[in-house]
């Protein structure tokens, strides 16, 4: 590992908390949501992959980000946030396709 996450975002456009939405997630992946209740809670969606919630602050409105990591690789990254994108279409959820970058 090189220390460099590789990141792929999904954008939700609804209103939910970020509990509901790492819920959901956690559903969605059939898994729990790991450190709630902390600033940086995470649901795994498979080894060297997780989501993590990004809700607007400040009261702004939707959308929020899902943004899914891999300290691996992008391709992982990319597989997690493509099973995820279409495991929430499932559930009703209006999600954009999802976008690739690096942190």
């Amino acid at each position: 590992m090189t220390g460099v996450l590789h990141a792929v975002t999904l954008v939700v456009n609804m209103p939910i908390t970020k509990i509901d939405a790492l819920d959901a997630i956690a559903f969605a992946a059939d898994t729990g949501v790991e450190d709630a209740g902390t600033a940086r809670p995470r649901v795994w969606l498979a080894p060297h992959a997780w989501a993590e919630v990004e809700i607007p602050k400040f009261a702004d409105p939707p959308p929020f980000a899902i943004d899914v990591y891999s300290d691996v690789s992008g391709a992982i990254a990319w597989a997690q946030a493509r099973r995820l994108h279409d495991a929430l279409e499932r559930f009703g959820w209006t999600v954009s396709p999802p976008r690739a970058g690096v942190r």
